[in-house]
């Protein structure tokens, strides 16, 4: 199963108490609805990345997913676009992500 993670911060200004209750109150609520996705954390990062510039970094997002193209589509979906323009909006700065997908090593 592909895995997405995604590495954020805040916009300058919004403190990360209201991020994180906006998380655990909305998005891991409408993550859970999208049939894309297997599982879904956010983590915060404490200190620095080592071996990264500063960035100002401080959440990082495993996102496991059944199938991307599906999770694209979720995500363009009423539900997922007002999820992102909420989060964007409101909380994370979206020109300081760095994203990528992986694919788990079975053994």
């Amino acid at each position: 199963m592909p895995v997405r993670y995604v590495i954020t911060t805040l916009k300058p200004g919004v403190k990360p108490d209201a991020y994180e209750t906006w998380l655990r109150e909305y998005d891991y609520r409408v993550a859970k609805t999208l049939p894309s996705i297997i599982s879904y954390r956010t983590h915060r990062i404490e200190g620095p990345i080592n071996g990264a510039p500063d960035a100002g970094w401080s959440y990082i997002e495993r996102i496991e997913v059944r199938d991307a193209d599906q999770y694209a589509k979720d995500l363009a979906s009423p539900a997922g676009q007002e999820l992102i323009r909420q989060l964007y909006e409101n909380y994370l700065d979206r020109s300081k992500n760095i994203f990528f997908w992986s694919e788990p090593i079975e053994d």
